[in-house]
């Protein structure tokens, strides 16, 4: 039963539309990020500091404008994947590049960087390159109208994970209720042409009941017959509209690529592979020799897919304040935050005391982001313990008075302004202590 579910081969000409259409916007991603300017301001203009992941301070970007030329090879490598030429090496070399930006920073977090690091690592592993290839034209023994039924089920399941969680994560009174909406809405007061129509009232609600409807269902609508056309103008609208309004780069356009896996085959050769013929339908099952192992790293990659957006249930208070579990999570466009910091800077054993000036050491870029999340706000702490450290030769502690708003309510203190932050301890799998409960004690 499993064999014939995981193993019985079916046409894959979805994959390869996919191929071309995903190396075409990744490829866009790395050029677009140099000519928007993105790389200039998150990877060049920091003067000093880089927010990185935690424990990857190894990955630093490299000096001067190193920068524009890294994301001009990635970009190349997208073209290569799209032409499906030398398709796993290059798939490789852009997937390692990008996972290397996608750890070196964090201050431009978005979680569609994330599932892109995914997918360059799911790509790599499937034949995308036996049909419309280079590849396949120098070496007709790879060519191949067919592929195991196991890859088209990793494509949809990965989707699912990803449009099930970000609805899930809707299920608070801050969204159910148009907050949320209402403030990301507020933000888009001067947009051209249509800044004034989403300040209408029924406009949040709007966002809010779609929103999450659509992450919820669009899914099972595609894999329906009878509603895949349906779902399809939806899910154009939806994310075109995304686009629109609030210019997510390419995630709204990889997201509608992904639908051609739920078209029949007769069509997708029927609008992009006129030439792919026969349709195959030979319905054979094909058991590799790796089978084994192949069940237990899918197992295993699922296993964590599905585990990931769970674990801020394993920390004390609301995800929404400490931050705590919300990356790789799908918590997309989820809430608005506000902060404020200041960093005052005391030598031991002496009361010499210096308030920093964040605007020496981060871009403003870095500025509006450090604010409201505690790792960065720790990391800074950490930065500036070595430098006058290394520069001064001064032993220093140093103390965050932070306060941060969340969808637009009471600020309140963030970090404990009592806590040596040089000194406190980075928990990956904990709760950090001094961050402060979102929800004062009430004294007796």
């Amino acid at each position: 039963m499993l064999n014939s579910w995981l193993f019985k081969h079916i046409d894959n000409s979805a994959l390869v539309v996919f191929r071309v259409m995903f190396g075409f916007l990744i490829t866009v991603e790395a050029w677009g990020a140099i000519f928007s300017g993105w790389v200039q301001r998150t990877l060049i203009d920091p003067p000093e500091f880089t927010f990185n992941f935690i424990g990857f301070d190894f990955l630093q970007p490299l000096p001067g404008n190193l920068m524009l030329w890294y994301y001009g090879l990635m970009g190349l490598f997208g073209v290569f994947v799209m032409l499906g030429f030398k398709y796993r090496f290059s798939m490789f070399c852009y997937g390692l590049m990008w996972s290397c930006v996608y750890l070196m920073q964090k201050t431009s977090y978005n979680n569609h960087y994330y599932l892109l690091m995914l997918l360059c690592i799911i790509m790599l592993f499937l034949p995308a390159h036996r049909w419309l290839s280079i590849d396949a034209r120098q070496n007709p023994e790879i060519r191949s109208i067919s592929m195991p039924r196991w890859i088209w089920l990793v494509i949809v399941a990965q989707l699912w994970i990803v449009y099930t969680y970000a609805s899930v994560a809707k299920l608070y009174p801050d969204w159910l209720d148009g907050t949320v909406p209402a403030i990301l809405m507020r933000g888009k007061r001067d947009y051209w042409l249509v800044g004034e129509f989403l300040q209408q009232p029924w406009i949040r609600y709007a966002i809010t009941w779609f929103g999450l409807c659509f992450d919820l269902l669009i899914i099972p609508l595609l894999l329906w017959r009878k509603t895949r056309l349906s779902a399809f103008i939806l899910a154009i609208f939806f994310h075109l509209f995304n686009s629109f309004v609030f210019h997510i780069g390419i995630f709204p356009y990889l997201s509608l690529a992904f639908i051609i896996f739920f078209f029949p085959t007769q069509k997708v050769n029927k609008w992009f592979l006129r030439k792919k013929k026969p349709h195959y339908d030979k319905a054979e099952i094909i058991v590799p020799s790796y089978r084994k192992p192949l069940i237990a790293i899918l197992a295993c990659w699922f296993i964590i897919q599905v585990s990931l957006p769970l674990r801020h249930w394993f920390f004390p208070d609301d995800v929404l304040w400490t931050e705590e579990g919300h990356r790789l999570s799908w918590r997309m466009m989820l809430r608005s935050k506000g902060g404020r910091s200041h960093f005052k800077v005391v030598e031991k054993g002496t009361t010499d005391t210096v308030y920093v000036r964040k605007n020496n050491f981060l871009s403003r870029k870095q500025q509006r982001s450090i604010d409201t999340k505690p790792d960065l706000l720790w990391q800074f702490a950490q930065f500036l313990e070595k430098k006058y450290a290394e520069e001064e030769g001064k032993q220093v502690e140093v103390y965050i008075d932070s306060k941060v708003s969340v969808n637009g309510g009471p600020y309140r203190t963030f970090i404990d302004p009592k806590v040596d932050m040089a000194k406190a301890e980075w928990k990956h799998l904990s709760h950090n202590d001094w961050i402060l409960p979102s929800q004062p004690e009430e004294k007796e």
